[in-house]
């Protein structure tokens, strides 16, 4: 039974935040707050010295959250502390790094610890993927597969194996609100939904509900990470209830499609 697939059975609000940005007891309220205003998942991100998929905003986010003093374990022990309020999927975005020096089988058992369902591992291919499933399998924890708009007939392969959801990449590049997305979008998830029935959300680029709607006419879900971390760089602190505005009104145009 895939937790993660549950929160699909309505066009699906994915939100992303970077785990102890501005600080750990704000990144807490931020992800109660996100699935109070609606988001189905939440991404949460490990902040790394070294996140090669991620555009400058996200980059900040990252560095403000290691300079605020947050690692793997706090942020472990943290989501612990919610474990037993959040009644949604929370899952990992990380890269394989973080997983290696920590170890893989301590990481995957500290993730059931916390309630995260599912990783998301950009720098991690899908041919080198049994990096990780192992473990992930053994652990019960999904390993979500990225598709890029490069990924040709390798989509087929992708679909056929993934776990959770796929994640659909929108545009070439590293994370970052887009004014457009020109990526056939249909064409690249109705080559998914022939090749599995897991469900596939789009994410990199959108920021606005238009964009959202848009997106959630192919597919089952729509991903939002920068445009979520911006705020939270404009407030700090103050941050929650502008993040919960911003969900409530991105959920809504999902739904609308």
């Amino acid at each position: 039974m895939s937790r993660i697939k549950d929160a699909f059975k309505n066009k699906a609000f994915i939100a992303f935040v970077t785990g102890g940005d501005p600080d750990l007891e704000t990144t807490k309220k931020i992800i109660l707050e996100m699935q109070d205003k609606g988001a189905d998942l939440i991404e949460v991100g490990i902040p790394f010295s070294d996140p090669v998929a991620e555009g400058p905003v996200i980059q900040e986010a990252d560095l403000r959250a290691l300079n605020a003093g947050c690692t793997t374990d706090k942020l472990f022990d943290t989501l612990k502390e919610i474990k037993d309020q959040i009644k949604i999927p929370l899952v990992f975005m990380t890269y394989i790094n973080v997983i290696y020096v920590y170890g893989k089988e301590k990481f995957m058992d500290r993730c059931n610890e916390c309630g995260i369902c599912g990783i998301i591992v950009p720098d991690c291919p899908f041919e080198e993927k049994n990096e990780l499933q192992p473990e992930c399998t053994k652990a019960g924890i999904e390993l979500v597969s990225l598709i890029a708009p490069t990924s040709n007939d390798r989509i087929k392969e992708i679909a056929k194996e993934a776990e959770g959801f796929v994640y659909c990449v929108s545009s070439l590049g590293v994370t970052g609100v887009r004014e457009n997305i020109t990526t056939d979008l249909g064409a690249m998830v109705k080559l998914v939904k022939e090749n599995t029935d897991i469900p596939c959300a789009i994410g990199f680029g959108i920021s606005k509900p238009e964009q959202a709607q848009n997106v959630c006419k192919y597919a089952d879900g729509a991903i939002v990470g920068s445009a979520i971390v911006k705020i939270v760089a404009e407030y700090g602190r103050d941050c929650v209830p502008y993040v919960g505005e911003y969900v409530k009104s991105m959920k809504e145009a999902c739904l609308k499609a």
